[in-house]
């Protein structure tokens, strides 16, 4: 039963990831902390460069 669930899981990211590929507008947001903190220093260095 755990290892149906785990194969599950996987077919599931798989289909995720495909179907992100073909629309990339829906892929996730999420910015990582380290590139946060460059977008942060690059705004206190510059804020009229950022949009």
């Amino acid at each position: 039963m755990n290892k149906q669930k785990k194969l599950k899981q996987i077919h599931q990211k798989r289909l995720k990831t495909a179907k992100a590929k073909r629309n990339p507008s829906k892929k996730s947001s999420y910015i990582c902390k380290a590139d946060r903190q460059k977008l942060e220093d690059l705004e206190v260095l510059a804020p009229h460069n950022i949009p």
